[in-house]
């Protein structure tokens, strides 16, 4: 059995239960499994669900039998050689996917509708279409990364009703981000920059930012943090990250970074009082002089 299909059966396994749980049964005649992909059919009385991957990325579809179950409902990062926790995170996002879908729960099902809408991603599609990715594409996508993260992302929903990313990576995001890049693995970092490159490529001002300041921005213009982000980043994102870096270490860089952090308390400006000659006016009904 090739470890494309492999990974697909311990998927399907971990999921068993909850397929079972909604009438889904696998259509052996729609199996299929190639070089490069290998993919399997589940069907019910509730339509069909297909799971294909292709070593990279693991894809779960609803929709008709077989080709035409084309309709994208999740994806989740996959390598070829999983460690046990990555599994773990792929099965436990596709169930909670497959609950989101099928279940016949009605409580919270208003509050369920508020959050799906709130933690709206973009796709690529979108992206091809003129739209551009944003803060909440670029957590979600590094949540598969870091399934630890998963949890204050979705809180950060829950509080806001919608999604705040200069909070939540200040807070969690650019922490493991930066420890990363400490750490040094080569399996991590290329899952990681291969999002963060994605997304800045072309994502929004705000998301560019929020990337190269926010988060990479606290790499300290360390040289040897920079020299293995280097090796990983994108000619696009490189040299504007580095460039913060430099600018974050001066003097001026530090005091942008402190306001920034802390912001000086916003007092209002007061307004200057009309001098005696033009109080004297108003008071005898003539038109004042406006303020010197």
């Amino acid at each position: 059995m090739s470890s494309l299909k492999n990974n697909l059966r311990s998927v399907i396994e971990g999921l068993s239960a909850e397929l079972e749980k909604f009438g889904f049964a696998e259509n052996a005649e729609f199996a299929a499994e190639s070089d490069d992909a290998a993919s399997a059919v589940f069907e019910g009385e509730k339509g069909a669900v297909k799971l294909e991957y292709d070593g990279r990325i693991i894809t779960m579809y609803q929709g008709e039998t077989g080709d035409d179950a084309n309709k994208k409902i999740s994806s989740s990062l996959l390598d070829e050689t999983p460690d046990p926790r990555d599994m773990k995170y792929v099965v436990s996002e596709f169930t909670e996917t497959l609950e989101s879908k099928f279940s016949q729960k009605k409580a919270g099902q208003k509050k369920a509708t508020a959050q799906k809408a709130a933690a709206q991603t973009v796709s690529k599609n979108a992206v091809k279409n003129g739209s551009s990715y944003d803060a909440n594409t670029l957590a979600s996508k590094l949540c598969l990364v870091f399934p630890e993260l998963r949890p204050m992302y979705k809180e950060n929903l829950d509080r806001y009703g919608e999604f705040l990313g200069e909070e939540f990576f200040t807070k969690y995001g650019t922490e493991k981000v930066i420890s990363a890049i400490k750490e040094n693995n080569p399996q991590t970092m290329k899952k990681m920059f291969q999002i963060l490159n994605e997304i800045y490529e072309d994502g929004t001002n705000d998301t560019q930012s929020l990337i190269a300041v926010t988060i990479l921005g606290e790499l300290g213009n360390d040289q040897i943090l920079l020299a293995r982000c280097v090796d990983y980043m994108s000619e696009t994102m490189a040299p504007p990250v580095i460039e913060v870096n430099k600018f974050l270490a001066t003097a001026a860089g530090k005091r942008a970074k402190k306001n920034l952090l802390n912001p000086p308390i916003y007092k209002p400006k007061k307004q200057k009082k009309p001098g005696f000659f033009a109080q004297a006016m108003a008071q005898s009904g003539g038109t004042p002089m406006p303020p010197m």
